[in-house]
């Protein structure tokens, strides 16, 4: 049994606990995919965002797919499925790597794959991935949270040693919604209250109860670093530590909003019993038993359907 060193939902107060993990694991060498300044702001917010790391026309391309996918063609697992909780429009379609050749290539593109070995330190795998759109007028908030706090609490996913990278696919504005984060929140583990209910992803995935910060401590986290909300063309690309705390409002403009969401994890990192007591979540929402590391292709991304 491993011992739980981010115990979460377990006492009726809130807790902050240090980070007892590294931000980044590999020491910067000059042949590193990132650049020494690049890493230091990792290290010291918790991310960093990227513009150029794509070109133009693989945007086009994954932007096509996007809204192929929206149509929900028939190859698609209708439990991946994530409806907005009010106006039923689509808000997420998981396991999209496995579902989608084109988004499959994304997750496994060397420019991506080569910066989160070199911060993760070690092989990596898809723990989980999906396609956010958050559409003009009906898209709601994600609420605050840590990642690291669910894939701990109800995945088993043991350290802080994996992360998130968004690749954004129409422009973020100031104003429709986009990812906002707070700067070195990810070196605090904020421990939650309340008791995880049975299959509680059923409802987290459309609209979070548990897992979430207390109000106090999302003030205290923002008024030492702030907040902020990159903003930006289709193409713009933002990685984050899974224990950095971000969310978004919701989008009442007519400016939609959609992101490919990759959540990398290190190999030595993977998933064992759930640290909160309940069943594992499916293997849609947090890869289990992954036997081989993701092997990263190199080259332009490629125009592909879905598989």
């Amino acid at each position: 049994m491993i011992d739980d060193i981010y115990p979460s939902r377990v006492a009726g107060e809130p807790a902050w606990l240090p980070r007892k993990d590294p931000v980044i694991h590999t020491p910067w060498r000059f042949d590193a995919p990132l650049t020494e300044g690049q890493c230091e702001r990792y290290e010291q917010d918790g991310f960093l965002v990227i513009e150029g790391l794509f070109e133009p026309e693989e945007i086009a391309v994954l932007q096509r797919e996007l809204e192929a996918m929206r149509r929900i063609p028939a190859s698609l697992d209708e439990n991946t499925l994530i409806a907005e909780p009010n106006s039923g429009t689509l808000r997420s379609i998981f396991a999209i790597h496995e579902q989608n050749a084109l988004f499959r290539r994304l997750a496994a593109d060397e420019r991506l794959v080569s910066i989160v070995r070199h911060i993760l330190g070690d092989e990596v795998y898809i723990h989980q991935s999906r396609l956010n759109y958050k559409d003009g007028f009906d898209g709601k908030e994600f609420y605050w949270h840590s990642d690291f706090e669910t894939w701990h609490v109800e995945d088993g996913m043991p350290r802080m040693r994996a992360l998130s990278i968004s690749v954004q696919l129409a422009d973020n504005h100031a104003v429709n919604g986009p990812l906002m984060l707070m700067p070195g929140s990810h070196r605090t583990y904020v421990a939650c209250v309340g008791e995880t209910p049975e299959d509680h992803y059923k409802q987290s995935l459309r609209r979070q109860e548990y897992g979430v910060p207390d109000r106090d401590s999302l003030t205290r986290l923002a008024e030492a670093g702030g907040i902020v909300a990159p903003t930006g063309a289709a193409g713009s690309v933002v990685l984050f530590d899974c224990n950095t705390m971000h969310g978004s409002n919701g989008n009442i403009t007519p400016y939609p909003r959609a992101n490919a969401f990759l959540v990398y994890n290190a190999m030595s990192n993977r998933l064992v019993e759930p640290f909160g007591g309940r069943a594992p979540r499916p293997p849609f929402v947090a890869a289990r038993d992954v036997a081989e590391p993701l092997k990263p292709v190199g080259g332009g991304l490629v125009e592909t359907r879905a598989a």
